[in-house]
C-alpha cells in the first residue's frame, strides 16, 4: 500500500458524496415541478457508486502482490451513473393546477422530500467522516516524519 492511498480512496469518497448532495438538492428543488422540458413531471434521480479500479477480490489480489505493494489507482470509489428512479409519478387533487387533467388530478414528480433529507444527511455524514479519515492519514504522516527526525 502506497503512503498516499488512503488520501486517494478519501478523497475519490468526498468527490463521489459531493456529487450524491447535489443530485439530492436538485431532486429537492425540482420536489413540484411538473412540467419539464419532455412535457412530463421531473423524475427522481440517483447516484450509483461502484468500486474503482479492480471490483473483485481476484483484481484486489494481483494489485496488492505488484513489486511496489501498491495499486495503480489507489483504489476508491467512482460515479458509476446518475439514473432516474423508476418508481410512479405521484397523482395529487388539484383542479385549479395549470397542469390538471379533466378530473382535476396532477401528476406530481415522484420525489419525497422525506427521502430526499435522509439521503443528503446520508451524504453529509459519509462525507464528515471521509475528511476524518484524511485528517487522520495526514497526522500519522506527521507523527511518523517526527520519529524519522
Amino acid at each position: 500500500m502506497g503512503l498516499f492511498d488512503a488520501i486517494n480512496a478519501a478523497g475519490s469518497a468526498l468527490t463521489a458524496e459531493r456529487l450524491r448532495m447535489d443530485v439530492t438538492a436538485e431532486n429537492l428543488a425540482n420536489a413540484q415541478s411538473t412540467r419539464g422540458a419532455d412535457g412530463q413531471p421531473y423524475r427522481r434521480k440517483e447516484v450509483v457508486l461502484q468500486q474503482r479500479g479492480g471490483s473483485d477480490f481476484g483484481a484486489a489480489l494481483n494489485a496488492a502482490m505488484r513489486p511496489n505493494g501498491s495499486t495503480a489507482d489507489g483504489g476508491g470509489v467512482e460515479v458509476a451513473a446518475i439514473v432516474e428512479d423508476p418508481s410512479d409519478f405521484r397523482m395529487q387533487y388539484d383542479p385549479s393546477h395549470p397542469d390538471a387533467n379533466e378530473q382535476g388530478y396532477v401528476l406530481m414528480p415522484n420525489v419525497n422530500p422525506v427521502t430526499e433529507m435522509v439521503d443528503l444527511i446520508s451524504a453529509s455524514r459519509g462525507y464528515e467522516a471521509n475528511v476524518t479519515a484524511i485528517q487522520t492519514a495526514k497526522q500519522m504522516f506527521t507523527k511518523t516524519l517526527d520519529i524519522l527526525r
